[in-house]
């Protein structure tokens, strides 16, 4: 069974209490049941992460790279926080891991302000998925199987 990565970036431990007007009311641990949901319903293993610390996000993205290689995943669907705006070391990880990625954001970030308007992700992710809630996973996990593995 093919394993997708799903990788949360900074302050996504703060689920269901941080700004629930623009990230909604539901937690990363009820975000994490909808991504096992998905994987479930389309045969897939899913492993489900978060850090607040962009090294450790640097080296799941070169590990991911690596079990990509080998055949074991398919690839990562990344919630980089605000570090998606900030982090050309995410950029460089994902190119240099030559891992295909599905960014995605809770909100649409192009409605927010000015600074998220800017990606540093973006040119090296297969998808951009933005604006659906917590349930922009399950859609982000389904176009990552279509774009890979479309069997």
């Amino acid at each position: 069974m093919k394993t997708i990565l799903i990788l949360n970036g900074p302050n996504l431990n703060l689920l269901g209490t941080r700004e629930p007007g623009v990230y909604g009311a539901q937690t990363l641990d009820d975000v994490e049941k909808i991504c096992l949901d998905e994987g479930t319903k389309l045969g897939l293993s899913i492993d489900f992460r978060q850090s607040n610390h962009e090294g450790q996000l640097i080296d799941w993205i070169h590990e991911a790279g690596r079990e990509c290689a080998a055949g074991n995943m398919l690839g990562v669907v990344f919630n980089a926080g605000a570090y998606t705006h900030t982090s050309i070391a995410l950029h460089d990880a994902i190119k240099g891991a030559n891992v295909p990625v599905i960014e995605l954001h809770i909100s649409n970030v192009h409605a927010r302000e000015a600074f998220r308007h800017h990606s540093w992700i973006s040119p090296v992710a297969r998808g951009v998925m933005a604006g659906f809630g917590v349930q922009g996973y399950a859609l982000a996990i389904a176009g990552l199987k279509l774009l890979v593995d479309p069997a």
